[in-house]
């Protein structure tokens, strides 16, 4: 029986199918990263950092993005790994919210990989949440479940005894333990500490999504201070934009299309925050300022008023 409402009236339910099918909004890897990036740069978080890379835990691959800015409660934490809630509000002119609508980082997470934990600290409280398709499916649930686990910021005391409790953080933390690839209180601290501050949050994905030849989407081998689209792909991409016209036969394809470092280059117009990828500054390149013309146009949107005699 589904949970009722304050109102009576049964809550609707979310899919976990709806996990991946979500992400399929991004055809590319490249624009799931760079929905995490806004997270972390948006207001509200206003980190100055974030670093990326790529690490080996429990014999299992992993993306993680690690951030300095004003890290979760456990509340803004479950918001996030909900659907359609946001608090990012509208906020100054130079200053406003990248994304608005509550589902970058399902939709971004969930495409570079089947399976997400999330550190988060504020200076009060430290948290874990799971958002994991291979949990959910483990279990047959009917409906997306994440398991949130809060613990007191505290130093010089045992993550058991700071765990906060709540109708559920005994069992989101046995869920946690026996269906990710964190098996220890021991690990989990490990993962609060390697947060460079006292706020930030880390993103941790494994089961990283594959190609059709079982290999993974990206390729971390073939320069270390980078991740890049896997060679095929790259002829793959060339063909189709010469085919479409897009790309002469004596032309390159810009790098910008398979090299992550290029393409977070050039990824905002004015960057907020500073992107280290696999140890290495990510160089920012100003694109209006390398345009040879530069032309301004203001968007004024016209309300058109129908009236309408009965």
């Amino acid at each position: 029986m589904a949970r009722l409402s304050e109102h009576g009236i049964r809550l609707s339910s979310m899919s976990p199918s709806f996990l991946n099918s979500n992400s399929t909004s991004h055809t590319w890897p490249f624009s799931a990263v760079a929905e995490l990036i806004d997270n972390a740069s948006d207001p509200g978080v206003s980190a100055k950092q974030i670093w990326i890379d790529v690490v080996n835990e429990a014999d299992h691959l992993c993306l993680t993005f690690t951030d300095n800015g004003s890290g979760m409660t456990p509340s803004k934490l479950h918001k996030m790994l909900s659907f359609g809630f946001t608090e990012k509000g509208s906020g100054k002119a130079s200053q406003q919210a990248i994304g608005v609508y509550g589902n970058g980082f399902k939709s971004g997470s969930m495409r570079l990989g089947r399976d997400a934990l999330i550190f988060t600290k504020n200076g009060g409280c430290q948290t874990v949440g799971m958002l994991s398709q291979t949990y959910l499916e483990n279990i047959k649930a009917q409906a997306v479940i994440v398991p949130i686990v809060p613990f007191n910021q505290q130093t010089n005391i045992l993550l058991l005894q700071s765990l906060v409790v709540t109708e559920d953080s005994q069992a989101s933390l046995a869920a946690v333990l026996e269906h990710s690839i964190i098996k220890s209180l021991e690990q989990i601290h490990k993962h609060f500490d390697s947060i460079p501050s006292k706020k930030g949050t880390k993103i941790l994905i494994w089961n990283i999504r594959r190609a059709k030849d079982g290999k993974s989407e990206l390729d971390f081998e073939t320069d270390p201070s980078d991740f890049r689209l896997p060679e095929i792909q790259i002829e793959e991409l060339k063909k189709g934009l010469r085919n479409s016209g897009s790309l002469r036969a004596e032309q390159n394809i810009p790098d910008m299309h398979y090299s992550l470092r290029a393409y977070l280059s050039i990824l905002y117009l004015k960057p907020r925050t500073q992107i280290i990828l696999r140890g290495k500054k990510i160089l920012a390149k100003l694109v209006a300022k390398r345009l040879a013309h530069i032309e301004h146009d203001v968007y004024k949107p016209h309300f058109s008023v129908s009236l309408r005699c009965v």
